[in-house]
């Protein structure tokens, strides 16, 4: 059986990015290939690493499209379902003059909610040293029930449990039940990646520290990985907390992406120098390279084909 370094559950979609005006004056958009969990797994298998997806997509015209993209990128996707009576999820991203996006989602319902117990890849999920996921397959009773299965058999396996909420509220029937899957997301993982914003909206906390010592008198969370934008990123691991400024752009067209190539730089560190070995130097290059990486992705349309290499994020951190 073939061995990974990291697996993700997820969701899987078109984001339909702006790209000009058309001659009648209309709006142009590209198809993109988009979701957060093959954005992750697409800047690791740019660093070289074994990975693989778990999902669901339409037998459609898009859904063939982000099957060729993400083994176009080196993403295995055996664990790839495809559904015949559910289209593709499909979503409109409106971008803002700063970078930054407002999301309209076609998703009711959508392929990726789809995905069943009985449909997992359970031997990808058996032979990974990570596995990953996030909220948006929770968000439905099918696939809630399919993404905690995977966790427990990757748990049981012994793989590291990595976990970004990823908050999109419009895709949430309510924003409670949002927040009691982010509860089950944190008391399962040992690596958290979190927003500035989603940790504010979890915690009720607005000072970030405060927030994140809420978070750690809950949950027993060996990693926590926070993502502040433009103030760049802080590591949480044990006693330590690491800061590390972000690498602004000039030239920064929107902020798909960001994230999550941040979140895989991470868990790229993490499976070379192992959870328990991270100190205050490792923990500085770790951040500093992610934030290398997501600095550079916000200079590109899309995300999931046009990952930096890690030369470009050398160069940028060397400059």
């Amino acid at each position: 059986m073939e061995k990974f370094d990291v697996v993700a559950l997820g969701e899987l979609l078109i984001d339909f990015t702006e790209n000009g005006i058309s001659g009648q004056g209309n709006p142009l958009f590209e198809a993109n290939p988009g979701g957060a969990p093959c954005n992750v797994l697409a800047m690791l298998s740019k660093l070289g690493c074994q990975t693989a997806f778990i999902g669901k997509v339409g037998k459609d015209f898009f859904g063939e499209q982000l099957k060729n993209a993400i083994v176009e990128v080196g993403i295995n996707a055996q664990g790839l379902c495809m559904d015949w009576d559910v289209h593709t999820t499909l979503a409109m991203v409106h971008t803002y003059p700063d970078g930054e996006r407002d999301f309209s989602f076609y998703r009711n319902p959508g392929a990726d909610m789809m995905l069943r117990e009985d449909e997992l890849d359970e031997k990808a999920l058996e032979n990974t040293r990570i596995f990953h996921f996030g909220t948006l397959s929770m968000t439905d009773p099918e696939v809630r029930k399919a993404t905690k299965k995977a966790v427990g058999i990757a748990k049981e396996s012994g793989a590291v449990i990595s976990f970004d909420p990823n908050l999109r509220p419009p895709l949430w029937k309510s924003l409670v039940d949002a927040k009691e899957q982010t509860a089950y997301g944190l008391s399962q993982c040992d690596i958290l990646k979190i927003s500035d914003n989603e940790l504010q909206w979890f915690t009720g906390e607005i000072e970030l520290d405060a927030g994140i010592r809420k978070l750690k008198e809950q949950y027993d969370i060996p990693l926590i990985l926070l993502s502040m934008g433009k103030d760049g990123s802080r590591a949480y691991c044990q006693d330590l907390r690491v800061e590390v400024k972000p690498f602004l752009q000039e030239n920064t067209i929107e902020t798909t992406g960001a994230g999550d190539t941040f979140c895989a730089c991470c868990l790229y560190h993490v499976l070379q120098c192992g959870l328990e070995n991270l100190d205050e130097q490792n923990l500085t290059q770790m951040l500093t390279f992610a934030n290398a990486t997501a600095s550079i992705i916000t200079t590109r349309k899309g995300a999931l084909r046009v990952m930096p290499s890690r030369e470009e994020a050398e160069a940028l951190i060397n400059q």
